[in-house]
């Protein structure tokens, strides 16, 4: 008896270790949908699933412009409802005040959908449709732009803002093994080791860029000691509450530090604006953005041999939901 309990013992250690390795590489092995992102600036990742069944946000309702409701009649896809994993990956545009301005998108979606009544759909709008790797990539007219859409399966669509399909075609030689499918593109290689896990919604990369107006980050309606092209580190995780943190990556230790102090005399005076206008109404959005403001925390730091100026913040889960009803 005594042997076939440590002989017990040992398979339940060895299940273990194997589970917890299994778990360690699945964690530090970048979401499909980001996988399958051409080379990018940037990539954001949102765990649309998660983050529903911490804030219930699909259980309020949501205005819906005529043209969203024209699409729900069309296709039958709620996104709020059907949508459950979302890639971008954003490039730098050369000509900012081109039809793109600043950046460009290339995004992969998965979630549930009727392919049928959605490939009916997108040939209403298309002008033009090109085969590749024997899907078909519909080009669709948006102003001056071409938006280029293609379904890679039953759960998933690729699309595209960018000028020319190039990023289109990469996101479909990843989907056909011609690229490196576990690791992503060289951006993710480089820094989603830096993601902390189990965050349900992660950017790494310059993510400033759409923020960004004459080469610096604009946040809350001021002008952020950031420089567009920082690289960034963001993300969003529950336990139980909401923590939010940011690593502006930076050289050295001396530039973590100068940066730290740079944006904790921004945060200070921001919070002393906010404090000058506590006499008039507050809405339950704006005291979510007020409970949010007030628990954040800047220092710099040194993680995985890199030094960084770390912003973390905390929100409880129902704030959460005022803030994106906002």
């Amino acid at each position: 008896m005594h042997k076939r309990t440590r002989t017990a013992l040992l398979v339940a250690l060895l299940i273990a270790c194997v589970l917890a390795t299994a778990f360690y590489f699945f964690e530090r092995t970048p979401p499909r949908v980001a996988r399958l992102l051409p080379e990018a600036d940037a990539v954001v990742f949102v765990n649309l699933s998660a983050l529903l069944t911490a804030t219930h946000f699909d259980r309020d309702a949501i205005g819906r412009s005529p043209s969203y409701q024209q699409f729900i009649d069309a296709t039958g896809i709620l996104v709020e409802r059907d949508l459950e994993r979302v890639a971008f990956a954003l490039n730098r545009m050369p000509n900012p005040a081109g039809p793109n301005g600043p950046v460009g998108y290339s995004e992969v979606f998965t979630g549930r959908f009727d392919r049928r009544r959605l490939e009916q759909y997108l040939q209403t709008l298309a002008t033009n449709q090109e085969n590749y790797l024997g899907h078909t990539i519909y080009a669709i007219p948006s102003e001056a732009r071409t938006f280029r859409v293609t379904i890679l399966n039953d759960d998933t669509i690729a699309a595209s803002n960018m000028p020319t399909p190039e990023q289109i075609h990469a996101i479909l030689n990843r989907q056909q093994g011609l690229a490196n499918r576990f690791a992503g593109n060289t951006l993710l290689g480089a820094q989603y080791r830096d993601v902390p896990a189990l965050s349900v919604a992660w950017g790494v990369g310059t993510l400033g860029l759409p923020f960004a107006q004459d080469g610096q980050v604009q946040a809350l309606g001021l002008a952020l000691p950031l420089r567009a092209d920082t690289e960034l580190v963001a993300s969003l995780r529950f336990s139980p509450a909401l923590e939010l943190r940011i690593d502006e990556l930076a050289a050295t230790q001396a530039e973590a530090v100068a940066s730290a102090r740079s944006l904790t005399s921004l945060l200070g005076l921001f919070r002393t604006l906010e404090r000058g206008q506590q006499a008039r109404p507050h809405s339950p959005a704006e005291l979510a953005l007020q409970q949010l403001i007030d628990s954040v925390v800047i220092e710099p730091r040194t993680q995985h041999g890199r030094e960084r100026a770390t912003l973390t913040a905390t929100l409880p889960a129902e704030s959460l939901l005022h803030l994106a009803l906002h």
